[in-house]
């Protein structure tokens, strides 16, 4: 599939969405001053045009990185971002394409080494969610597209990262609750965030011995493009978050930390584990 197929396909149901044109606007930003925690580091941050991403390259700027953006085709959002990130201070990067595709991940990180000369935390938070109420209502296109966009691309990133990555480096993914609770709409959707799960412990083990840790932080329901422009049914949306105990939505701003923890050297005697930034919803993890 091209590029240009695949954002096309995408934005049958106006995914992956402006943040631009959300209301009420989700908060990204930090909330404290920063500490120098990723002082002179280099991020990559993928989907980090709007929702979580976006408050974690802000955050990671304000902690001193550099951050490379990486993001679909929502070049509005993208700009933003990287307003936020030079507002820190830092340089920033934006790289659009399919991080479903190996070659751009291939050539994302090869820009990234181009411009920054070296990379040392990769947080690989984008992903796409397609609401269905039957298991038959998922087309073959959209079960390969899920799956492509949301754990194949950890894949290639990794694979295309591992020769620039050093002892002390860290890598972050982004599963969901939906791994732990399931979720009857998004069948697809949870079943990536499941092989998520398995693949940070995997890989985990595969790496600690090289000094590079791996973990990942499993979010809740928050208030970001995903789920108003086409990630979640409009009777979910009426009521979204209002079940976890704190009774409302997180926002990105409230995850944000979790990564930066997991990424920096306060998380030096962790890796294989997951974070549950997820209103107080108490799960196995």
């Amino acid at each position: 599939m091209s590029e240009t197929e695949t954002v096309e396909m995408i934005h049958e149901d106006a995914l992956p969405g402006h943040e631009s044109a959300l209301e009420p606007k989700p908060d990204w930003e930090p909330r404290y001053p920063g500490s120098g925690r990723l002082k002179d580091k280099v991020a990559i941050v993928t989907g980090a045009d709007s929702g979580i991403g976006r408050a974690v390259a802000a955050l990671f700027a304000r902690e001193g990185a550099d951050v490379a953006i990486l993001y679909l085709c929502e070049h509005d959002d993208a700009a933003k971002t990287a307003e936020i990130v030079r507002g820190e201070g830092r340089e920033a990067l934006t790289i659009a394409g399919d991080l479903g595709e190996k070659d751009f991940c291939e050539r994302a990180v090869a820009q990234v080494i181009e411009k920054f000369g070296r990379l040392d935390v990769l947080v690989n938070n984008a992903g796409e969610q397609h609401p269905d109420k039957d298991i038959t209502d998922i087309t073959e296109q959209q079960l390969k597209r899920t799956f492509q966009t949301n754990i194949f691309s950890m894949f290639f990133l990794v694979q295309a990262a591992m020769p620039h990555l050093k002892p002390g480096a860290s890598i972050v993914n982004c599963t969901s609750i939906t791994m732990y609770q399931g979720s009857k709409e998004l069948l697809d959707y949870s079943s990536t965030k499941g092989a998520i799960t398995a693949f940070t412990r995997s890989l985990s083990e595969n790496l600690i011995e090289k000094g590079i840790r791996v973990n990942a932080v499993a979010p809740g329901p928050i208030w970001t493009p995903l789920n108003p422009m086409g990630g979640a049914s409009p009777e979910k949306l009426e009521k979204f978050g209002e079940n976890t105990p704190m009774g409302r939505p997180g926002q990105p701003n409230e995850v944000a930390p979790s990564f930066l923890f997991l990424a920096c050297e306060d998380a030096s005697y962790m890796s294989g584990q997951v974070l549950h930034p997820n209103g107080g919803t108490v799960v196995n993890g």
